[in-house]
């Protein structure tokens, strides 16, 4: 399952999503996940220390290898120069498998505390001015475009802080998101503008609030979202010792707030994917790229890079899509 976390600045998009990976990996289940928010804290989070963080390996440095893999020998696409962060997987294309070895995960990723761990990068000086932060998470889409996760693998991505999520067809590549909610004015607004914009798409988003402190703060969050509240993460010693760098055992949570870990869990695993309609969005949204800016950039109808008879799945033969046997 692919899950995302997304939510107001400030809200705990990032702790939430830390502390959900290492409940997954506390439990020992199968667990990728992505920092993909402008702000690059998710691997702190998890209890590395900032020295290590800042030496991991980057998606967005990679962008180059990630495309020359992932392309294979896919007749459509000419060159790893021709493909953009949303071009489709087809006959010839490689796929990939959250936990296989392979050059991307090499090179990208690192293990950590249980968990298989890659970032986008950080957004420095050198971008100022020349460049958008959507171009270091074009890496990530890319890779979640072809990347087939089966039953029992969780891929775990922190995405940008509201509604940045949707400057790209990022949003619609996972089964669960989870809007981390505020019981705040404010941060009920950005689950509003949120649900807006993923109507139309299929998006099952689900709420989970966050910094309650008291009965008020619940109901509150309950007559603003309804049924969309899932549940709730209390105020927590265990999150403060974390921030402080004293990471604890995921089991050493409060009641409650494992309580409420349990319940995304639930819902996640409840989920089925419809990988028929997750291979349209992806097409859907890479002939909107190609039209509004990628057949300009790349001076060639990227439209012909789709390929209709190809469906990504599960099920599907590696030996169909190019990818080393």
């Amino acid at each position: 399952m692919k899950i995302a976390f997304v939510g107001k600045g400030g809200s705990g998009k990032t702790t939430l999503a830390s502390l959900f990976t290492a409940y997954l990996a506390g439990a020992g289940k199968p667990v990728l996940a992505i920092d993909a928010d402008i702000n690059q804290h998710l691997a702190v989070a998890l209890g590395a220390s900032e020295e290590e963080a800042i030496a991991w390996p980057t998606l967005g440095d990679n962008m180059g290898l990630i495309k020359d893999y992932l392309r294979g020998d896919n007749p459509r696409i000419a060159d790893a120069a021709a493909m953009i962060k949303t071009t489709p997987p087809g006959r010839g294309s490689r796929l990939v498998r959250p936990f296989e070895d392979n050059p991307i995960f090499q090179a990208c990723f690192r293990e950590f505390g249980g968990v298989r761990l890659g970032v986008t990068g950080q957004f420095d000086e050198d971008d100022l001015g020349v460049a958008c932060y959507h171009s270091k998470i074009g890496a990530a889409e890319l890779l979640l475009n072809h990347l087939i996760d089966d039953t029992g693998e969780y891929v775990v991505m922190d995405m940008t802080a509201g509604a940045d999520a949707f400057a790209s067809g990022l949003f619609t590549r996972f089964d669960v998101t989870f809007l981390v909610c505020e019981p705040t004015v404010r941060s009920v607004g950005v689950y509003r503008q949120y649900a807006d914009y993923a109507r139309d798409f299929g998006v099952r988003l689900v709420i989970v609030g966050n910094k309650v402190t008291e009965d008020e703060d619940v109901e509150f969050l309950r007559d603003e979202v309804g049924d969309a509240l899932l549940g709730w993460m209390e105020n927590s010693r265990h999150v403060r010792a974390a921030e402080r760098g004293r990471a604890r055992p995921i089991g050493e949570l409060e009641a409650r707030n494992l309580q409420t870990l349990g319940s995304m869990l639930a819902t996640v695993d409840a989920e089925q994917r419809d990988w028929a309609r997750y291979q349209r969005q992806g097409i859907e949204f890479h002939l909107r790229n190609a039209r509004a800016w990628g057949n300009g950039r790349a001076g060639d109808d990227l439209s012909a890079q789709v390929d209709s008879e190809f469906v990504l799945g599960p099920a599907l033969d590696p030996a169909l899509a190019g990818q080393d046997a």
